[in-house]
C-alpha cells in the first residue's frame, strides 16, 4: 500500500523535476523533509554548576543512552572545569498549535537554562519545562514569545501499525549541526532496551537511520510525514558515534503521556514501584535453579524495602540463613531482566517470595514485572501470584510512588 503525506503535506513529486532525476523514494523523502522541517526545534541547555548533582545526573543519563562525548562536543558533555557552565544540545518537535515541544528527559534533566531555535532562524527563545517523565525519558517544554505562525506541529502517527522495512527519516542537530536529516528503515519492532532513570526495559523502535549526539529528542518520521518515534538511544562502536543501530521511543507512548505532561505544571510524572529488590530466575542456569530447587521463571524477592507498597502487602524477602546459592563465576543475575547486579561469589537468598504472575499474566523474565508496574498508575492495585515455601497465594498490592534509598539500587535490581 502506497502512503501519501498526511495533514496538508504536498503530494509526492514527479520522478523528473527540472532536469533532476528522482526516484519515487527520493521524491517522497524530499517532500517529507520540506513538509516537516519547520516543526523541528533545536534545544540548547545550560547547567551552571558542572560538578553539581544535577549535572552529574545529566552526565549519567546521557552516557546511559549512548551519547557520551569527548570534552567540548556538546549534547550535555562539554565537561567544563569545576564550577564552570556545562552546556549541551538536543532536538525536539512541536506537537500542537499551543507550542508544546516534546524532547528527551535526558536533554533537559538538571538544566538551569533552556533556549530553543527554529529551523532557518538564529533567533533564540527562552523555554521552560512543563513536565518531565524520567522513567520514559520524555519531557515537555514550552517556549516564550514565539511569533504568530512560527508553530508548525508535526502530526503524530500510530506506532502500533508499523512494519519492519518501512522507511524511517530522522531529523535533528547531530554534533550541533543544525537541520540534519538521515534516512533508513525500521530495523526491528521486537526490541526492548532499558529506558529512563529506572532502567526498565521498554519496547522501542530500532532503526538504521543515523542517530548521533544532538539527535536526542528529535522526531523519527515515516513516509507519510508522521512522527512514529522520538530518537533516544544508540548502540555505539566507539566514542559515542552511531553504529547503525538506533532506538526511538514509540509515538504511542508519547500520545499516552501527553495529556499528563501538559497538566504537569513543571513537575515530574510519578510512576509506581513495589519497593523490592529481586533476582530474575530466567537468568540463572538450569544447574543453579536445580541446586536451589527454584522454578525456571519468576522474580525471586531478595529484599522488601521498609514502608514500601510490597512491605504493606506482606511480601517477604530472603534471609541470610546459610542456605543461599553461591553465584561463583559471575553467572548470577539481579533484577531488571539482565545479568547485572550480582558480583562474582555473591550469595543469592533463595528463601524469599517468588512472584510468578501479575494480574494473571506470567512473569517469564524480570522485565515482565517491571513493565507491568510501569504501566500502572499511582493508586492502582495489582494482584501478584506468589510462591512461598512451596505454597501459592494471591497478594494484592496498593501501588504508590516509592523512592529507593539510592539510585544505583533502583537502577540495577529493584522495582
Amino acid at each position: 500500500m502506497v502512503q501519501t503525506l498526511a495533514q496538508n503535506a504536498p503530494a509526492t513529486s514527479a520522478t523528473y523535476d527540472n532536469g533532476r532525476a528522482r526516484t519515487q523514494s527520493e521524491a517522497n523523502t524530499v517532500d517529507v523533509v520540506k513538509a516537516r522541517q519547520n516543526g523541528l526545534v533545536y534545544i540548547s541547555v545550560t547547567e551552571k554548576a558542572s560538578g553539581g548533582a544535577q549535572a552529574q545526573l545529566r552526565d549519567q543519563l546521557e552516557r546511559q543512552f549512548g551519547f557520551g562525548l569527548p570534552d567540548g562536543l556538546g549534547d550535555g558533555q562539554d565537561g567544563g572545569a569545576q564550577g564552570q557552565q556545562a552546556t549541551g544540545t538536543g532536538s525536539g518537535f512541536f506537537v500542537n498549535a499551543q507550542g508544546d515541544i516534546i524532547t528527551n528527559n535526558h536533554v533537559v534533566e538538571g538544566a538551569s537554562d533552556i533556549t530553543i531555535r527554529l529551523h532557518g532562524s538564529k533567533q533564540t527563545y527562552k523555554a521552560k519545562v512543563v513536565a518531565r517523565a524520567p522513567d520514559y525519558d520524555l519531557a515537555l517544554i514550552r517556549a516564550e514569545g514565539l511569533p504568530s505562525g512560527a508553530i508548525q506541529p508535526m502530526p503524530l502517527g500510530n506506532s502500533d501499525q508499523l512494519d519492519v522495512g518501512l522507511k524511517a527519516v530522522a531529523m535533528g542537530a547531530p554534533f550541533n549541526l543544525d537541520f540534519s536529516v538521515s534516512e533508513g528503515i525500521i530495523s526491528s519492532l521486537e526490541r526492548t532496551v532499558p529506558v529512563g532513570t529506572k532502567g526498565v526495559s521498554q519496547k522501542v523502535i530500532q532503526t538504521d537511520a543515523a542517530i548521533n549526539p544532538g539527535n536526542s529528542g528529535g522526531p523519527l518520521l515515516d513516509s507519510a510525514g508522521q512522527v512514529i518515534g522520538v530518537n533516544t538511544q544508540i548502540l555505539t562502536g566507539g566514542a559515542g558515534q552511531s553504529a547503525g543501530v538506533g532506538f526511538a521511543i514509540p509515538v504511542n507512548t508519547v500520545k499516552t503521556l501527553l495529556p499528563k505532561l501538559q497538566a504537569g505544571k513543571g513537575g515530574v510524572l510519578q510512576t509506581p514501584s513495589l519497593g523490592i529488590q529481586f533476582t530474575d530466575l530466567s537468568g540463572l542456569t538450569s544447574e543453579q535453579r536445580a541446586q536451589a530447587k527454584l522454578p525456571a521463571t519468576g522474580a525471586l524477592v531478595q529484599e522488601v524495602l521498609p514502608n514500601s507498597p510490597a512491605a504493606a502487602a506482606g511480601l517477604r524477602g530472603g534471609t541470610s540463613d546459610g542456605t543461599g546459592l553461591a553465584l561463583g563465576g559471575g553467572t548470577g543475575t539481579a533484577g531488571r531482566g539482565t545479568s547485572r547486579g550480582q558480583a562474582q561469589n555473591d550469595v543469592l537468598k533463595t528463601n524469599g517470595d517468588i512472584i510468578t504472575a501479575i494480574d494473571g499474566q506470567p512473569v517469564t523474565e524480570g522485565g515482565d514485572l517491571q513493565r507491568a508496574i510501569l504501566g500502572k498508575q499511582v493508586g492502582d492495585s495489582v494482584r501478584l501470584t506468589v510462591q512461598r515455601a512451596g505454597q501459592t497465594r494471591e497478594v494484592t498490592v496498593n501501588l504508590k510512588a516509592f523512592a529507593f534509598p539510592n539510585a544505583s539500587t533502583a537502577q540495577d535490581d529493584g522495582q
